[in-house]
């Protein structure tokens, strides 16, 4: 099911529809600051695993992400972090990072790395950040397999192709066609894994 939202004022209404849709262990496929990517909420581990499945990937090693509203989700969900990679977190947030963590107790297991470590991302995209504040918690998110990143910045090429496999497409207008860059904070210098959208600077 496609749904259109305006991305300069997202409509409250069809907001509140897709936490639901979340909440109830749904999977949607929404517009970040980068590409769009799945989504469930972290909590549902059925959902969790749907996306996998879609993809055909172990959980594991599925790269997951947590995307939240704001960094307030940051102490819960990572480990302490020193004073400069806290500074480079919050120079580079809202933007088109994401940021490898080590996990804290709150990550359910099936989301943690074989290295207890979580990936934590704040888009600069008003869509994603009102659905994340209406569902009260970070949405897990994976990007949508395949090679051809031009294939997915389109809504409704992206609901022709795996609308079947979700419960909603969020239509947010054309998609980028740049990942996130990766970089990794549990060392002891910042680690670039993957250079997208994002220009890191320290």
């Amino acid at each position: 099911m496609l749904i259109k939202i305006y991305p300069d004022h997202p409509q409250k209404r069809q907001i509140a529809k897709i936490a639901k849709c979340l909440k109830e262990g749904g999977v949607i496929i929404y517009p970040t600051d980068t590409v769009y990517g799945f989504g469930c909420d972290i909590y549902n581990q059925k959902a969790v695993e749907r996306i996998c499945r879609i993809k055909n990937i172990e959980p594991v090693k599925a790269q997951l992400s947590f995307v939240c509203d704001n960094l307030s989700h940051l102490s819960k969900y990572a480990r302490s972090i020193s004073t400069p990679y806290y500074r480079i977190l919050k120079s580079h947030i809202p933007g088109p990072f994401t940021f490898v963590l080590p996990a804290s107790k709150e990550v359910p297991k099936i989301l943690k790395s074989k290295k207890n470590t979580i990936g934590l991302r704040v888009p600069d995209h008003p869509i994603a950040i009102a659905i994340i504040h209406e569902l009260g918690n970070p949405i897990l998110s994976s990007s949508l397999p395949g090679e051809m990143v031009e294939e997915f910045t389109d809504p409704e090429s992206i609901d022709d192709k795996f609308g079947k496999l979700v419960d909603l497409v969020v239509d947010g207008g054309i998609g980028g066609m740049h990942y996130s860059t990766i970089i990794d904070l549990t060392g002891d210098e910042p680690a670039v894994l993957r250079q997208g959208a994002g220009e890191f600077v320290q």
